[in-house]
């Protein structure tokens, strides 16, 4: 999986801008050193990185503004100002004018060659992650639907797309232009998420149900090596469609301890081994919700720091209540509805996309992402944060126009070894 989700994102490379002035200096390696001597100048490895990301400009009518100008917007980090050094304006789809970015500022070291700019006026490119392992197989019917109003409604003629399931479905689709290799790919998918029962009569380890925390670790494991991968991809909007029905790190607590009324403990067991274990229990479970947080915060900064735009789509639409053969508390089933609805709801908007949870009305939603994903501006800039240890930087831009409403990433995070190149 991990190969073919590299080889996905590689060929995605290939199509659109990846050189940048950083780029081109990680192509180089520095000769050899001389021997020591007195009269020996130091070298210093200086990296500065050109931070971009897309910008959705809209008028109190909801309209795209596509005559802006560079002038007209004011990007800050950490309150401090920047400078635009690249301008992209992507209208229906299209490229329609590009400023290359400009050099990096002056520093002392190593000179690093200007990269040579590239042209590309190819149409939207969408990664497709169908999280089979989370899906109901009962609604596979219903999931297949709703691809096939993706295909209709989001997918267009020129745009590029991938596909890579998590589970049975096996999909591992390169980019492609060939719309029939997603209606292919449509007729195989079929859910083989876990039922209410299942995980209830599960094992449980220290951290919960065992089989839950596997499944999100391999769901998450895919979109990370995507997300890694289009680091390198610069000057595009990378729109990732993820459909899954979330996640929930102790789904229904109470009925997997299977607690006595009377005791408060399994069937049969004494007061005091009733009452042990659901200690024990508790204190396994209660960091769930903290583990599942942690993990969505990495990937939303994962997804930030590589400008990509997560759309999340629940085919379960609007959730009345468990199946009838599901012997399940209503309250307690409703909580887990809650935490996976909004699992998918982080994921979306701390990556500025859209989440389509709690609803039926999929091709309403469907033609937001449409917009939202062909109607954009590509800004970027060499930061010049004052503290460059700080590894989240928080974002801001406004436009210096009245009435106007800005949508874009609001934070990106340095990588550990960036953070490391940049004490030296």
């Amino acid at each position: 999986m991990q190969t073919t989700v590299a080889r996905l994102a590689l060929g995605l490379a290939a199509t659109v801008v990846v050189a940048t002035t950083l780029a081109a200096a990680q192509g180089q390696q520095p000769s050899p050193s001389a021997p020591q001597g007195e009269n020996q100048q130091p070298t210093f490895r200086v990296a500065v990185d050109l931070v971009t990301m897309d910008v959705i400009a809209r008028n109190s009518q909801d309209q795209f503004l596509a005559d802006l100008k560079p002038q007209d917007f004011e990007v800050f980090e950490d309150g401090v100002k920047q400078e635009v050094s690249s301008f992209t304006l992507v209208h229906g789809g299209r490229v329609h004018n590009l400023q290359a970015p400009a050099p990096p500022p002056m520093q002392e070291g190593i000179i690093l060659p200007q990269s040579r700019p590239r042209n590309d006026a190819a149409g939207r490119i969408f990664l497709i992650i169908v999280d089979d392992l989370h899906l109901d197989f009962r609604n596979t019917g219903r999931i297949r639907d709703l691809f096939k109003r993706v295909s209709r409604t989001l997918v267009h003629e020129g745009d590029m797309f991938g596909i890579v399931s998590t589970g049975p479905s096996s999909l591992a689709i390169d980019l492609t232009y060939d719309r029939k290799i997603l209606d292919d790919a449509i007729k195989k998918i079929t859910g083989n998420g876990l039922r209410p029962s299942d995980v209830i009569q599960g094992a449980d380890g220290a951290e919960g149900p065992t089989e839950v925390r596997y499944r999100a670790h391999v769901a998450f494991s895919t979109a990370y090596d995507i997300l890694r991968q289009l680091e390198r991809v610069t000057n595009r909007r990378k729109a990732v469609v993820w459909v899954s029905n979330g996640y929930d790190f102790n789904p229904f607590a109470d009925s997997r301890l299977g607690e006595d009324p009377v005791f408060g403990g399994r069937f049969g067991q004494t007061r005091e081994e009733g009452r042990q274990e659901q200690q024990q229990f508790r204190q396994g479970s209660q960091f769930a919700d903290a583990d599942l947080a942690r993990e969505l915060g990495e990937l939303t900064r994962t997804a930030n720091r590589a400008n990509a735009t997560i759309y999340t789509i629940d085919p379960r639409g609007l959730v009345a209540g468990a199946d009838l053969d599901e012997q399940l508390d209503p309250a307690e089933y409703g909580e887990h509805i809650r935490k996976t609805q909004d699992s998918l709801r982080v994921i979306a908007e701390e990556t500025g996309g859209l989440a389509i949870v709690n609803q039926n009305d999929f091709d309403k939603a469907l033609k937001r992402i449409d917009a939202e994903t062909s109607d954009y501006y590509v800004l970027g800039y060499y930061s010049t944060n004052p503290d460059p240890l700080k590894r989240t930087r928080k974002i801001e831009v406004k436009v210096n126009r009245p009435d106007t409403r800005v949508v874009h990433r609001t934070s990106y995070s340095l990588r550990q070894q960036a953070r490391e190149t940049q004490k030296q």
